[in-house]
Formats: C-alpha cells, sequence, structure tokens
C-alpha cells in the first residue's frame, strides 16, 4: 500500500437494490446515476489499496429494528425496504465485496449509531475516511457529522458518487458539510489528488 493511503478507508453507502433501483419504493431519485462513478471509486481504492468498508441495510422482516416512522412499511400488504436476505438488500449490479473487504449492517442512518464501525476502524490505523453513496441528507450526513465529531483527520465526500433525491437537496448538504471542515471534492479531482 503507498504510505499516502496508508491511514485511509473508502465507506460505500447503501448501494443496494432496493435503495437504487427505480421499482423501489425507497429508491433514491439521484442513485442510479451515480453508479458508475461509484464503481469508479471503489476500482481506484482498490488500485491504492484501500480498505473498503461496503455499509449496507438490513432488517428484520417485521421491521422490529427499523426506525419508528418508517414502521408502517412493514406492515402485512407493504412493500418491505431492505430485508435481511432479500434481492432489495442486495449490492447494485457492478459492485461485489471481496474477501479483503468488511461489510458492516446498519439499522439506522448513521454507520456509526449502534454499531462496531469505530472500534474496526481504530484498530486498523484509520483516519482519514472517503464516503460514496447514497443518500446525502440521510446516511451520508449522519455518518459524516459523526466521523468529524469522532475526530477523524480528515474525511472526503465524492460529490459526484453521492447523490440525493434533488441536486438541490444534494448541494445544501454539500455545503453544510463543507462548513464543518470535510472535503468535497469530484471523482475526478480524487482520482487525481495525493491525499
Amino acid at each position: 500500500m503507498e504510505l499516502k493511503w496508508k491511514h485511509t478507508a473508502l465507506i460505500v453507502m447503501d448501494m443496494q437494490r432496493g435503495l437504487i433501483l427505480p421499482y423501489s419504493r425507497a429508491s433514491v431519485k439521484g442513485g442510479e446515476a451515480i453508479v458508475p462513478n461509484v464503481i469508479k471509486a471503489v476500482q481506484v481504492a482498490r488500485s491504492r489499496q484501500i480498505p473498503i468498508i461496503w455499509v449496507v441495510r438490513e432488517h428484520d422482516s417485521l421491521g422490529r429494528d427499523v426506525e419508528l416512522f418508517r414502521r408502517h412499511l412493514y406492515a402485512a400488504d407493504e412493500t418491505k425496504l431492505v430485508v435481511k436476505g432479500s434481492a432489495g438488500a442486495e449490492l447494485i449490479e457492478g459492485l461485489e465485496i471481496k474477501p479483503h473487504d468488511y461489510k458492516l449492517v446498519k439499522t439506522r442512518f448513521s454507520a456509526f449509531l449502534n454499531t462496531h464501525l469505530h472500534s474496526y476502524l481504530h484498530g486498523a490505523g484509520i483516519n482519514s475516511l472517503v464516503v460514496i453513496g447514497v443518500q446525502t441528507p440521510n446516511c451520508i450526513r449522519q455518518t459524516v457529522f459523526d466521523a468529524v465529531s469522532l475526530d477523524y483527520h480528515e474525511v472526503t465526500v465524492i460529490v459526484d458518487a453521492t447523490a440525493a433525491a434533488t441536486s438541490e437537496i444534494h448541494n445544501a448538504n454539500v455545503f453544510d458539510m463543507k462548513n464543518i471542515g470535510v472535503a468535497t471534492p469530484t471523482l475526478e479531482e480524487w482520482c487525481h489528488s495525493d491525499n
């Protein structure tokens, strides 16, 4: 691994069929458009030997672990969100968890809330995070704000490998993250960066 990437990890957030593909009631409207950039960011991370952490939602089929405001979606006749073992919980085509990658299951917006992500990163000597995926105002933002609160040295969001329902929502949240010191390069800028 190149020294400049030794303490960096790529967090790929919620790039699952039920959250990206348009047939799902939970799909993020801008999600499909970023798929090529997410795939490329993963490829670049692999070439730099940056550890990849796949953060996914996997809920109980009865919705017992889902946020209170979403529990109605798990009623008998409703379409359920990303249920563990379902097709909707699978990564979208073109993305694959490889043996040296790490998969983390979450049930809330932040990848840090009620998970062992921080201890895993700390134990691996990671102090810089690059975050991609969906969606900007929820899981991306909450994870990034928690990372800043936990004093990660550098937190980066690749702006065209993340998405929200509209560009206005996306841009407003990127603006807020910039204001707390988060780096916000494009994929091209990140691919040509030294850190």
